[in-house]
């Protein structure tokens, strides 16, 4: 039997969405047609989030994340999946207020990037992803990943089309060519890959818009989270 897996989404819905979809699918196609997955969602509503972010209230953030967890524990979720890049931020809290593991978005990336050979990577997302240490010092100390950045115009352009445009659901053919332009930046200064570390980035760009490997955080995410379920035990 599958186990059951707590989802704290909303951040924004448009990526969580994907990985319902990408998390049933994989149980499909594991298990067989007529399967899907074991789920418990919990949607925020991102204008709270947001709010708390632009403020820099990570307090009152950390505070809303642990409720959370702690109520998809006790209605079973045997593990618990933030899906999100930036709301790992407090990762380490929310892990500390619960008895279920937390699945760290960062180690199946790290993992994915490691068994390709790749040791120096670029890394987009929002500016507390890129700018703060949380999700960099993970991959550079759990698996000995160098990670670059873009420079600060480059990363207020990114910062600026996810919460403008990708988590609004809006896709426009000219972010698409900046993102391009950033990556080839990256690229330019040693980057083996691109980590697309915000779960909307997705929705914009693939693997045709840069010279290297893209990977998509949110994918990666979801299919570890799918083999967890699966998982014995």
């Amino acid at each position: 039997m599958q186990k059951v897996l707590g989802l704290i989404g909303g951040m924004s819905w448009e990526s969580s969405a994907q990985y319902y979809r990408m998390i049933n699918e994989q149980v499909r196609d594991a298990l067989g047609p007529m399967h899907s997955a074991r789920l418990l969602l919990w949607s925020f509503d991102f204008a709270d989030i947001e709010a708390l972010q632009r403020a820099g209230d990570w307090a009152a953030a950390t505070e809303a994340m642990v409720a959370v967890a702690r109520r998809l524990e006790a209605a079973g979720a045997t593990a618990l999946v933030i899906c999100t890049n930036t709301m790992h931020l407090m990762a380490e809290e929310v892990q500390a207020a619960v008895g279920v593991p937390l699945l760290h978005i960062a180690d199946p990336v790290g993992e994915a990037i490691r068994a390709r050979g790749l040791t120096r990577v670029g890394l987009l997302g929002t500016a507390f992803t890129m700018e703060q240490d949380f999700y960099r010092v993970r991959l550079a100390q759990r698996h000995g990943l160098e990670v670059l950045v873009p420079d600060a115009d480059d990363r207020a352009q990114v910062h600026r089309i996810i919460y403008e445009e990708l988590v609004r659901g809006q896709v426009h053919d000219a972010s698409r060519q900046v993102y391009r332009q950033v990556m080839q930046r990256l690229v330019e200064q040693g980057a083996q890959a691109i980590i697309l570390g915000c779960t909307e980035i997705m929705l914009l760009v693939g693997d045709n818009d840069a010279e290297v490997p893209l990977f998509d955080t949110a994918a990666l995410h979801a299919q570890a989270a799918a083999m967890h379920l699966l998982s014995p035990g």
